[in-house]
């Protein structure tokens, strides 16, 4: 995959995990946050090729961007950024709309709608491939489990965007499951849930999925 720059809206820790490991393989990053003032410390200590700026400023930079922000706040950041700037490019979703408002954790958005479809529908003019949605942030970039590589399950429209998440996901060390199109976020979302709630009662956070193959 030749170098391009890339875009991450959100700078929470999937946005900062997601960021470092395209730094790593040589690609330029800039993070968008509404507060790209407090981010002055992570670029200092990323290294070459990062930087910071409004969501925005992000948006316009990247030739790929992601969207690493929290679910609910997700269409807003959109916004935010201008729908224009992703005109054209493929974007990684890897939100969930999780609504934690009233303690245990649960989904906004499910059976006959997801997050990812109302992403793609707000950016008609972008490829929204729906990834990194199903995994815990520590084991997004080159995860070492026994028993793997685990499985980046992703969704999306477009076929092209699709080959480019999934050369990503592999340079990542993931192998990669295609389950269609963006509707199919309404399946994926809701495994964030089963990995979450598997957490939860397990009170463990050192898992991922695998599709086994015979």
């Amino acid at each position: 995959m030749e170098k391009v720059k890339v875009g991450v809206l959100g700078s929470g820790d999937v946005g900062r995990v997601l960021a470092a490991g395209f730094l790593k393989v040589g690609h330029a990053v800039r993070i968008g946050s509404r507060s790209p003032e407090k981010l002055k410390d992570w670029v200092a200590g990323a290294g070459e090729g990062a930087s910071a700026g409004t969501f925005a400023e992000a948006a316009q930079f990247g030739d790929i961007l992601v969207l690493a922000t929290r679910g609910n706040a997700t269409l807003n950041a959109i916004e935010m950024a201008g729908t224009g700037n992703f005109a054209g490019k493929t974007v990684i979703d890897a939100t969930n709309p999780l609504d934690i408002a009233n303690g245990a954790p649960k989904l906004s958005v499910g059976f006959n709608d997801s997050l990812g479809e109302q992403v793609q529908r707000r950016l008609p003019d972008a490829h929204v491939v729906k990834a990194f949605n199903t995994v815990g942030n520590p084991y997004m970039i080159n995860p070492q489990l026994p028993g793997g590589p685990p499985t980046m399950f992703i969704a999306g429209n477009d076929a092209g965007a699709k080959k480019l998440v999934t050369q990503i996901c592999e340079v990542w060390g993931w192998e990669v499951a295609d389950l269609g199109g963006i509707e199919s976020s309404r399946y994926l979302e809701p495994m964030c849930m089963a990995w979450v709630l598997y957490g939860i009662h397990s009170g463990k956070w050192d898992h991922a999925f695998r599709m086994l193959h015979k």
